[in-house]
């Protein structure tokens, strides 16, 4: 394949097959940086050398019935973290003034659980729309887990930009890695939140013992839902979870992953997130040639580097912070109607 041909074909509207997608993670390791760079052409056309920034705030952590094969968080885990209810609307508020301090496009309030109770949605809508009201130009994610329609209206009318829910692995793959939920319970949680006019954000962890296969049917998934922002997470295995022993990855083969998402969905927002800084190593800057968006800061139960380290390496490439990206959404969504 000639990748940067295939990249202006992809700019200019064709629609890559599952064939040619799986060729994209079959690339021979030494031509890794035309892949690369026909990524970033796709990366440049839509998104020029703008990075957005993410933070998390865990608002609930741990105490989690669900099982699911990666999450320290699981009841089925046997893992040493901190777990504590919901946290109070100041502390979720605090956290926003925080996000905007550190130039951070989107905060993400993100809960431990199955789904929330009416309660803990309270507490999120109380909260966001007092971070509305006191700051401008900050776009809100809420994680939440399984929601309903009700619930999606309710975050909607409350200020909610986003939702996130990941499908995480393939249909196919889905049962070997939870079986306490399913797959199509994710899909209708995208649907309501897709109802209730939030955006919806979706993506996947990879190195859970998919084939190559599985990542495609991903990737193909998420562009037939149609979801503006895709977090593709590396898995950084955990000890005492089910999935500790497990080490598929190199940088060279996220690299390739991350490719295949730009190429298979190139208008969207493509995130490095859970796992960068232990599977990509020293060539997370190559990552951002492809992806448009990192979190700066800690994940849920696992550390990320110093935020001045991000700071830096966005510098040392030549881009820049995205300031505003309410208005960067809008460039796109008309570039695209």
């Amino acid at each position: 394949m000639d990748f940067s041909t295939v990249a202006q074909d992809v700019i200019n509207g064709y629609e890559l097959s599952k064939a040619e997608a799986l060729s994209i993670l079959q690339t021979d390791n030494g031509k890794i940086l035309e892949l690369v760079n026909a990524a970033y052409l796709i990366r440049h056309h839509y998104y020029q050398n703008k990075v957005k920034l993410n933070l998390i705030i865990n608002a609930k952590s741990g105490l989690c019935p669900e099982d699911c094969g990666y999450c320290a968080q699981s009841f089925r885990a046997d893992t040493e973290i901190d777990t504590y209810p919901i946290v109070s609307k100041q502390t979720i508020v605090e956290g926003a003034r925080e996000a905007k301090r550190k130039k951070i496009g989107t905060y993400c309030i993100v809960m431990s659980g199955r789904r929330p109770t009416h309660r803990e949605v309270n507490i999120v809508t109380d909260s966001v729309k007092e971070i509305k009201d006191e700051m401008d130009n900050i776009k809100i994610c809420a994680c939440l887990g399984l929601v309903n329609n009700e619930q999606a209206a309710l975050l909607k009318t409350a200020g909610v930009d986003r939702f996130n829910h990941n499908i995480n692995t393939s249909k196919e793959h889905h049962e070997q890695i939870t079986t306490t939920h399913t797959y199509d319970d994710r899909i209708d949680t995208l649907q309501a939140v897709k109802q209730a006019g939030i955006s919806p954000c979706s993506g996947v962890i990879c190195g859970m013992g998919e084939t190559l296969e599985d990542i495609v049917d991903m990737a193909f998934s998420l562009k037939e839902l149609n979801v503006d922002s895709i977090p593709v997470n590396f898995l950084h295995p955990i000890k005492g979870t089910k999935l500790e022993n497990l080490n598929e990855l190199t940088p060279i083969k996220c690299l390739k992953i991350l490719s295949l998402f730009r190429f298979v969905n190139p208008t969207k927002e493509i995130r490095i997130s859970g796992g960068r800084e232990y599977n990509l190593g020293t060539l997370q800057s190559l990552g951002l040639y492809i992806a448009n968006s990192i979190f700066v800061g800690d994940y849920l139960t696992t550390r990320g580097q110093e935020a001045t380290e991000d700071y830096k390496m966005i510098e040392d490439l030549g881009f820049e912070i995205e300031d505003n990206p309410f208005e960067t959404d809008a460039k796109q969504f008309h570039a695209h109607c």
